[in-house]
């Protein structure tokens, strides 16, 4: 069974860190790329990284460049989201999606996503 499980979600103060989880199961890794979005309620998706697993490459966006780090581990079938100096605004549920191919701009982020998992909360707060 395909399934994508995000973990790492929590608590952290403004300036903290924390890293969130994307394990993949029922399906191989490295023959897609992987993004990491977020979306509050009410509000539109967001794209954040994404990750080829085919030859390692990376996206980020504006919002996040220089803070938040992506990497994937094929023989883990797990990518990772990396995230640091971490700001109020970053607050929101992250979800990791499957697709093809980065587009490496903001929307699409991803071509053809066609699975992401129930998400992780992530709240930065004082």
């Amino acid at each position: 069974q395909l399934q994508l499980v995000e973990s790492g979600g929590g608590l952290v103060q403004p300036g903290g860190s924390l890293r969130l989880s994307c394990a993949a199961s029922g399906w191989t890794l490295e023959y897609y790329a992987i993004g990491w979005f977020r979306r509050a309620p009410g509000k539109e998706r967001e794209g954040v990284s994404c990750i080829s697993m085919r030859d390692g490459s990376t996206w980020y966006s504006d919002s996040v460049k220089g803070r938040f780090t992506i990497s994937g581990d094929n023989a883990k079938s797990t990518v990772y989201l990396q995230m640091d100096s971490l700001k109020p605004e970053d607050s929101d549920v992250y979800y990791c999606v499957r697709g093809d191919y980065c587009s490496g701009r903001v929307s699409p982020f991803l071509y053809n996503m066609d699975s992401w998992g129930k998400g992780t909360l992530v709240t930065v707060s004082s």
